[in-house]
């Protein structure tokens, strides 16, 4: 992050809440040019929004402050600078829904854990389109007022020039281009008066105290119902088992009618254009990002997609002649080069551990040698006072302290900075380990904190298997 944008965010925060910045944290990169970070004071914790599109954040504030009013759990925004390029938002913490099904299934595959969280989501999502929908402010909507003809070409058509033209799947323009426009046309004979959130997928849920929150719909406008429903249980690497996903379609289903009469075959018979349509707008955005931008881990969405391709084409409900189109999603479906991008089998194994110097530096299991090793000692230590000497840096309180009394933010971003280079380059070039180490004078509290940050940091941030090892702590 620029110190410009960096210090207007400062001042922003210190303006709003009169009170000196302590700790700030750069959160990862995701698949927008916004720019995110988190911003601590004594009493004070926010997440501070840079983004130069600013009729991209006047629809963000716009639907925030009207959401916030029906009740939709959204994050409060407290500040906007003069310029309406940063702004100051509810830390609403780090689980996503995303997050919270990636460590559920490790240990108990798609339970009724994970389905019970969508549910949650699915009690909310009718209350957004409908209830929020209503009487929302169209005319701030960004790019369109809503998902129209023009809206979905565009959808189409960045399927076409960057993921069809981009992975090398022959077709004929010319009936491709007039199977898209029946296409559309058969997409818009359903109601489009609803809230369309537009990217209503696992990580823009989060997590926080047992209740699910909204965020990032700034891409919201008019448009049907089934579009949302279709973006989150098809969302690619969350990968709903398909017997789940019909339980939530008619969970969704039964939800909707406590607002309105629903005719449910003609529902579902439309369903299946609208996750058609979704999926090819993602299937662009992986291609955009990941063949056009290199931006290697959005391809690893890829098997995915084309496992809910195949899903779909196998089952196909939608009523309408499209024989380029199909012709083309088959040749995806069979394409030798897309079978190649695997979602994690040569994932890079990132070891990150804490040690105490008196034992020595941990030993390499992976054989490579290399990596990084960090000396953490020359950070203020907790373990001096007595009410912190039987707490580890994963403990609350001895956060808190390092967040506040110590060097330990700036720091961090320097060892972020270092290994998310060695991180980028070993994953682009097929490297299978990397080790990473802090140390401290006894292995418990500076050097665990930076393990722990800098772990969460990867996992959120890139496809790799982070491997987190506390070597004092887990030898007791």
């Amino acid at each position: 992050m620029e110190l410009k944008i960096k210090d207007q965010l400062f001042s922003l925060f210190e303006s709003h809440f009169k009170e000196e910045v302590t700790f700030f944290e750069q959160l990862p990169a995701s698949g927008s040019y916004r720019e995110y970070v988190r911003i601590k004071s004594v009493n004070h914790q926010v997440i501070g929004a840079y983004n130069q599109d600013v009729k991209e954040n006047q629809a963000f504030l716009e639907f925030s402050a009207h959401f916030r009013n029906k009740n939709i759990p959204v994050p409060h925004i407290y500040a906007v600078n003069s310029n309406m390029d940063c702004y100051l938002q509810e830390d609403l913490g780090n689980t996503t829904l995303f997050d919270f099904i990636s460590k559920t299934r490790e240990n108990e595959g798609f339970s009724i854990k994970i389905v019970d969280e969508y549910k949650k989501v699915l009690r909310e999502l009718p209350r957004i389109q409908l209830v929020a929908g209503k009487d929302i402010d169209y005319s701030v909507c960004y790019p369109r007022e809503a998902f129209d003809k023009q809206s979905m070409m565009w959808d189409l058509n960045y399927f076409k020039y960057y993921f069809l033209k981009l992975a090398k799947i022959p077709f004929d323009e010319q009936a491709l281009e007039d199977d898209f426009q029946t296409f559309s046309d058969y997409l818009l004979a359903v109601d489009n008066n609803a809230f369309l959130y537009r990217d209503f997928q696992s990580r823009n849920v989060m997590l926080k105290d047992g209740k699910v929150y909204f965020i990032d719909y700034q891409g919201g406008r008019k448009g049907a119902l089934q579009y949302d429903l279709a973006s989150l249980l098809y969302d690619a690497k969350a990968n709903i088992p398909e017997a789940e996903r019909e339980e939530l379609l008619e969970f969704y289903l039964d939800e909707l009618s406590q607002y309105k009469q629903v005719n449910r075959d003609k529902f579902k018979a439309l369903f299946g254009g609208y996750v058609l349509i979704r999926i090819m707008q993602a299937m662009g955005a992986y291609g955009f990002r990941g063949f056009y931008e290199k931006k290697e881990h959005f391809l690893k969405s890829i098997p995915f997609a084309l496992k809910n391709l195949e899903t779909l084409l196998a089952k196909n409900t939608i009523q309408a002649k499209l024989p380029e189109l199909f012709k083309v999603l088959k040749a995806v479906t069979e394409s030798v080069f897309l079978k190649t991008i695997s979602p994690s089998n040569d994932r890079l194994t990132v070891r990150v551990s804490s040690f105490s110097y008196k034992k020595g530096i941990p030993h390499d299991p992976s054989g490579n040698g290399g990596g990084f090793v960090f000396d953490c000692r020359a950070i203020h230590n907790p373990g001096r006072y007595l009410e912190y000497k039987h707490l580890t840096g994963k403990d609350p309180q001895v956060q808190k302290f390092l967040e506040e009394k110590s060097t330990i933010a700036s720091f961090m971003e320097s060892v972020i900075s270092l290994v998310s280079q060695s991180v980028e380059v070993y994953s682009s070039r097929g490297f299978s380990h990397l080790c990473v180490s802090f140390g401290c004078t006894g292995g418990q509290h500076r050097s665990v904190y930076a393990a722990e940050k800098l772990a969460e940091y990867l996992r959120n941030n890139y496809p790799v298997t982070v491997v987190l090892q506390h070597v004092e702590q887990d030898k007791i």
